[in-house]
């Protein structure tokens, strides 16, 4: 009896052995249903070997078209679930590097912007994010969740911030000459010596955003929300605010210069009257 038990637990142990080694056990299988396949088929192929091997040749092919597309599709899933973990990788980045006011985690949450980029991710939470000083030239960041950013002193141009939301962001002193902010909810934003040559802001939302010293010359203003937004010595040459929304001659008259801006007939009227130094060559 003691004997029996023994040599039950070693073969239960050589059992598991084999179970946990993937590679053995699939080896074994394969040996056990091969023989079991070409016993039961010996009597077919001693009594018509042609016709059998025709068979045979035909599972074949349609065998490899099988794996043809089951590779194909394991391959794509694999390719795509790699993908998709790269990207959740990127953005849980720029979440552990959020509040963290360091040059490190600016740049390297840029380097995870530009990497979203690649993969063609735009929409990406930037909130709170610390970006001083750094390079976002030609990046693409449209319905990105910006608020209360701070992007001060730093090079944007030709960036795309179409529909984002940039309340309270700080741009102060950064560069966004031709970047794309039509629609963008910047109310609040801080543009305080920002460089906005040729900028596109056509039906953004600008209330109470500060242009204090900017450089809006040809910049695009058409059909802005502009109430309370404060222009104290900045270039608006060539702008044009044709459009804009909450407009006073008072936000105006506190501007450096409005030589060649484009404005609504009723306004326009006014500033010939009151601001002619400043329309003036």
């Amino acid at each position: 009896m003691r004997f029996l038990e023994k040599r039950t637990k070693k073969l239960s142990e050589f059992f598991n052995a084999i179970i946990e080694k993937p590679l053995l056990t699939s080896a074994l299988v394969l040996v056990a249903v091969t023989i079991v396949v070409l016993g039961l088929s010996l009597q077919y192929y001693i009594r018509d070997f042609d016709t059998f091997i025709q068979q045979i040749l035909a599972e074949a092919h349609g065998m490899i078209f099988d794996i043809a597309v089951i590779g194909i599709l394991i391959f794509w899933l694999n390719q795509n679930g790699e993908i998709r973990q790269r990207i959740r990788t990127y953005k849980d980045e720029i979440d552990d590097f959020r509040l963290w006011e360091s040059e490190e985690a600016a740049f390297r949450t840029v380097g995870n912007i530009k990497r979203l980029n690649r993969h063609k991710i735009h929409e990406i939470n930037l909130v709170n994010c610390y970006l001083p000083r750094t390079n976002l030239n030609y990046v693409n960041l449209s319905s990105s969740n910006m608020n209360s950013a701070n992007i001060s002193q730093s090079s944007l141009i030709e960036s795309n911030l179409e529909n984002a939301r940039l309340n309270q962001t700080n741009f102060e002193n950064s560069n966004l000459n031709q970047a794309i902010l039509k629609g963008a909810y910047a109310s609040g934003a801080n543009f305080k010596d920002a460089f906005l040559i040729k900028a596109h802001f056509e039906n953004a939302f600008l209330i109470k955003a500060n242009f204090n010293n900017a450089f809006l010359m040809e910049a695009d203003l058409k059909g802005c929300y502009v109430m309370g937004a404060d222009f104290e010595n900045a270039s608006l040459y060539k702008a044009d605010l044709r459009g804009a929304k909450g407009l006073t001659l008072e936000q105006l008259s506190k501007a450096k210069t409005l030589y060649l801006a484009k404005f609504d007939d009723d306004i326009l009227e006014q500033i010939k009257v009151n601001l002619p130094q400043l329309v003036g060559a």
